[in-house]
């Protein structure tokens, strides 16, 4: 072997309990926290106070705390390994079921005197909030610690597992500690070196044996059918599961529902394109609305602002409207605050046919990592994001969304070759895959296939993920320009 392990201790052995137990605590505490805030904001502060709204205390320590931990456990929220974004999604269903049935109890054995639905509401906001942020600290605190990984044993330490690694390092969903790589080839992917190769797929039975490892990741793509199958029949006995990678790269896996034929000894991989469906257009479609109309009480005063600090510093029009293609392939006028001196266009061919590095740059990326038009007070919106304000108002004329592909220019259409027809789905949006994946630090055909993968793996809640993950980023300020 061409590396040492160690065996698992007794701890990581009883990991797989410890840490849903842990979590179940954690998260009766947080719903007792929740539906009590609810309930004291709804009976004592909140305008309209029902003198007559009672709830017994046992109901609000006891009952409903059992009801959401019930549903939370059928939901699969107690997984130590899936996507934060997911676990955050089964968590907020769950919370919604919970609260469903908490009202059917307390109607039918007349717990409440008078059921608010203004608490309702209240107790399933709070109570969400409440699991994610307690939870959120938990999970936190073990890290710091290093307390209550998995063990994992990765087969493949190739692209496809420096790819996974990558993953699995920047989710905190994962909660695997990799004791070590198997691999035939010597061609390691130079970011997995820290890490040890513990030998060959031969060895995994032994390996496994020796460090009592019950869990095995294949991240092999490149093996055939008949090697892989080999390999998880070897290994499946010995321990309690095993994930493989296929070789699926770049198809669409966000929406995949997978069936057993077991007299065929197969599988049936089905894919849903959700966008497909006019309901989840329309979903698409309120969910923008019901943002932008809420976001208007904040971003007009700062419009306000930055318009006025436009106009101050560099005279002229203080929004920029740019012909961009949408939805369909029509085209739309992108707004954004103006960050480019006045003769802009001018400006760029003379740069350009000055500067040959800067033209074959721009032919390239139509961008400009240095881009000489840009005013001072345009770098610090651009580096913000805050020139992208005013494109709250094409989300409310239906011309843009606030997640999907970027709007490109008519020079760019060829560019997207086969890919256009994917772009052409779904209407433009303010951020998207690319943005939250690096920004302009990502190459174009990057973004290009971004972009097809959102459109082929759509859902509402992925939405709310990149839009929380763009604030991220924002406030990070990595990769803009």
């Amino acid at each position: 072997m061409r590396g040492e392990y160690e065996s698992i201790s007794t701890v990581e052995r009883w990991n797989s309990l410890l840490f849903p137990l842990i979590l179940s605590v954690v998260d009766y505490l947080a719903v007792v926290c929740g539906v009590g805030m609810a309930y004291g904001l709804r009976k004592y502060i909140l305008p309209g106070a029902l003198d007559s709204f009672h709830i017994n205390s046992l109901y609000i320590v006891v009952v409903l705390p059992l009801v959401f931990l019930l549903f939370l456990h059928i939901n699969f929220s107690y997984e130590r390994n899936a996507p934060y974004w997911v676990i955050g999604k089964r968590v907020f269903i769950a919370t919604l079921y919970s609260l469903i049935m908490a009202v059917f109890l307390m109607y039918f054995t007349h717990v409440a005197e008078d059921v608010s639905r203004l608490f309702v509401v209240l107790a399933w906001v709070l109570s969400y909030i409440c699991i994610v942020s307690f939870r959120f600290v938990t999970e936190s605190i073990l890290s710091a610690y290093n307390w209550l990984y998995e063990p994992v044993l990765i087969l493949g330490a190739g692209k496809t597992s420096e790819a996974l690694i990558k993953v699995i390092e920047g989710d905190s969903g994962y909660r695997y500690k990799i004791i070590g790589f198997l691999e035939d080839t010597k061609e390691v992917a130079p970011s997995l070196a820290k890490y040890p190769i513990l030998g060959g797929f031969k060895d995994a039975q032994q390996v496994i044996k020796k460090t009592g490892v019950k869990t095995v990741l294949i991240s092999a793509p490149g093996l055939g059918p008949k090697a892989l199958t080999n390999l998880i029949n070897r290994v499946e006995p010995l321990v309690k599961s095993v994930s493989f990678v296929p070789d699926f790269m770049g198809a669409p896996v966000g929406n995949l529902q997978i069936q057993g034929l077991l007299e065929a000894r197969m599988m049936v991989v089905q894919s849903k394109n959700n966008l497909a469906r006019w309901y989840n257009r329309w979903a698409k479609r309120i969910f923008d609305l019901v943002v932008a109309l809420l976001s208007l009480v904040i971003i007009i005063p700062v419009c306000i602002v930055i318009g006025a600090i436009i106009y101050k510093t560099d005279p002229g029009p203080i929004f920029f409207a740019h012909k961009r293609i949408g939805k369909n392939g029509k085209e739309f006028p992108c707004y954004k605050f103006r960050s480019m001196v006045v003769n802009s266009q001018e400006m760029l061919e003379k740069y350009l046919e000055e500067n040959p590095e800067a033209r074959e740059e721009w032919e390239s990326d139509f961008k400009l990592k240095n881009d000489p038009r840009v005013t001072k007070i345009g770098a610090f919106l651009r580096r913000t994001s805050l020139d992208e304000l005013p494109q709250i108002f094409n989300v409310i004329k239906g011309e843009m969304s606030f997640v999907g592909p970027r709007p490109i220019i008519q020079a760019e259409v060829e560019k997207y070759g086969e890919y256009f027809h994917d772009f052409c789905m779904v209407t433009p949006g303010i951020t998207g895959l690319w943005q939250v994946s690096g920004r302009s630090d990502t190459t174009y055909e990057e973004r290009v296939s971004m972009d097809s993968w959102y459109v082929h793996n759509w859902s509402v809640w992925m939405d709310v993920v990149y839009l929380i993950k763009t604030v991220k980023v924002v406030l990070k300020k990595e990769g803009a320009y």
